[in-house]
């Protein structure tokens, strides 16, 4: 069984480190999930309230991916503290993080995946974690990180970024699209939906972080574009055109684009290609289907479209990519 720990610093919000336990835990039994911290005992949170660890760092040493939440009085949306101002408990220090951490990261084991959620990327970078890697962190605080750490190539434009066995993600929520991600990388899509059904939440999310920076809220009796996205997802199969689109949500071409734009931070065409795509992933895991049936499924006109589309969003041809899932032993 894989083992996940997850480390429990003091100042550590209540949201992201429940969000491994929730995400993980809805994989039917695939992982041990064991929380601890720099010793055990009561580790204060972000809230009004303290966690109890039974684990302490030992538990780092057995696990095969260590996932850090992110901790309060750090640099954080709303402003970045110089590293020299920061509360002496949080666990950074202008030379890197602290010993204490430090000595508890030393304890893992080579090989094994370290997430971090939120800003714990800082945490990363300062350890030396990320230096020559692509890494993300929250959208507000980016600028920032990327002063401090010039060495990281930072990526504000992304809810995650999987760099083999350094994975980052970017504000709060984003840390459930990550885990989502590790379990359908170990596992398919197959499972990694049955999670996101169990925890009530989508297995993806289209776009990146900029659909969430300081966009109005609609009105409440603004006509949304949420029924026809649906509507689409369940013909992906018909060549679905914008006109089509706008007929069924009642609007303008003009006017559909606009807001569909506004709500989903893409244009319905490149909305509707990402999910012909993320479709495609499925049918090629989960199935036997040819490639021409497949790219049939969903949309694509031709196989050579649906090589084209997959290869420009993960970087392989759809034979590859179905031998990767369906020979590939689980992690």
């Amino acid at each position: 069984m894989h083992r996940v720990a997850v480390l429990a610093l003091d100042g550590v919000y209540p949201f992201e480190l429940g969000i491994p336990g929730r995400v993980f835990g809805s994989a039917d039994g695939r992982y041990d999930v064991v929380t601890c911290g720099l010793a055990p005992g009561p580790v204060r949170t972000a809230e009004d309230f303290r966690v109890l660890v039974e684990h302490g760092p030992e538990a780092l040493a057995t696990a095969d991916t260590v996932v850090i939440p992110p901790v309060a009085a750090h640099p954080a949306p709303g402003g970045c503290a110089p590293v020299d101002e920061v509360p002496g408990d949080w666990p950074m220090t202008p030379d890197g993080v602290s010993a204490p951490l430090a000595a508890a990261l030393a304890r893992i084991r080579p090989g094994t995946r370290i997430v971090s959620i939120c800003t714990a990327s800082f945490l990363l970078a300062a350890a030396g974690l990320l230096d020559g890697r692509r890494a993300t962190t929250h959208w507000h605080v980016a600028p920032a990180f990327q002063r401090m750490f010039p060495r990281v190539r930072v990526d504000a434009d992304v809810l995650f970024v999987d760099d083999g066995d350094v994975l980052t993600s970017a504000g709060a929520a984003s840390g459930v699209d990550l885990c989502l991600h590790l379990i359908r990388r170990d596992h398919g899509s197959e499972l990694a939906n049955r999670a996101a059904r169990a925890c009530v939440v989508p297995p993806w999310r289209d776009g990146g972080q900029a659909q969430y920076i300081e966009r109005p809220v609609p009105e409440p009796d603004a006509t949304s574009t949420a029924a026809t996205r649906a509507w689409a997802l369940a013909r992906l199969a018909e060549p679905l055109t914008l006109g089509d689109l706008a007929g069924h949500a009642g609007m303008s071409v003009r006017t559909f684009a606009r807001r569909f734009q506004a709500e989903v931070g893409l244009s319905p065409g490149r909305w509707l290609t990402r999910q012909r795509v993320a479709h495609a992933r499925h049918l090629l895991e989960a199935s036997d289907l040819s490639i021409e049936s497949v790219a049939r499924e969903v949309g694509f006109a031709t196989a050579a479209s649906l090589r084209q589309h997959l290869h420009a969003a993960v970087g392989v041809a759809p034979v590859a990519y179905r031998r990767t899932f369906q020979h590939a032993e689980p992690a």
